[in-house]
């Protein structure tokens, strides 16, 4: 499904759309949100958020909204409100504000049914595939002969018994990352792991192993798959409001640049 694109709209647009934020601190009167500490994170670079920070880390931020607050009311109250800059900047942030409102006014006018989502999803279900996947652990030793010493143990193994002991073989000889967890690695597809692992791991069945050492660059595994699930299509619902959303998108994408494009027909423009 093609993605749909917000051309030309600003964040702010969104952010407007946003409840109401939880009250962090108080400075003088001012409520420090948590909207506005995350801001500040955003402009710093920062890839989280205000709640995922360690205590301390949220407390330093925090801090440093505190101080901001302080140094823009010093700001106010030594006048520069009334010098040139300050209001020719105001203006500019003005038309800006009016702008986004008005945008956020355009957006919230639009409606997308639930038939138009179906429809859709039905002109590209191709995009909401997911892919067949298998959960795995393995064992990863230097060489042959450790792998197969490791397979005739597990051949050995009730199978009741075979996860259970799978993990032990794993936390116990494997050389991998995932030893300390048994060996796992969790679901992934096929294109996730060189192919070699890939076609051994997907040739077998929930609660099979490998009964072959699997070689690859990284050295000899024993593989345990432990479950499987088939590629299948994602159902409408779990994909419906996704889908509503970009069509709102795009709607809006569209909308704005037809009354850009009757604007600028009326408007009289010239290049210096």
């Amino acid at each position: 499904m093609k993605k749909f694109l917000i051309a030309g709209m600003s964040a702010a647009v969104l952010a407007l759309s946003l409840p109401a934020a939880e009250t962090l601190a108080t400075v003088n009167g001012h409520k420090i949100t948590k909207e506005e500490v995350q801001s500040v994170l955003n402009s710093m670079g920062a890839r989280t958020t205000y709640d995922a920070l360690p205590d301390d880390v949220k407390k330093r931020v925090l801090d440093q909204v505190i101080e901001q607050e302080l140094l823009q009311e010093k700001a106010i109250k030594s006048g520069i409100t009334r010098s040139k800059e300050y209001k020719e900047a105001l203006e500019k942030l003005k038309k800006k504000l009016a702008l986004d409102i008005w945008m956020k006014k355009e957006l919230d006018a639009i409606k997308v049914s639930d038939a138009e989502a179906k429809k859709a999803y039905e002109e590209h279900k191709n995009a909401f595939q997911r892919p067949e996947m298998v959960h795995a652990r393995h064992i990863l030793v230097k060489t042959e002969a450790e792998a197969k010493k490791i397979i005739d143990e597990l051949k050995k193994t009730p199978k009741s018994e075979l996860k259970a002991k799978f993990i032990e073989l794993a936390k116990r000889y494997s050389t991998g990352p995932s030893a300390v967890k048994g060996g796992d690695l969790g679901m992934f597809g096929r294109k996730q792991m060189v192919k070699p692992f890939s076609d051994a791991a997907f040739s077998l069945e929930a609660g099979e192993f490998t009964k072959k050492p699997v070689k690859t660059q990284f050295g000899y595994h024993v593989i345990f798959v432990e479950e499987k699930k088939p590629a299948q299509t994602i159902p409408f619902e779990d994909v419906k409001d996704r889908i509503k959303q970009d069509l709102k998108m795009e709607k809006f994408k569209e909308k704005i640049k037809k009354i850009a494009d009757q604007l600028r027909s009326k408007a009289k423009v010239t290049y210096q």
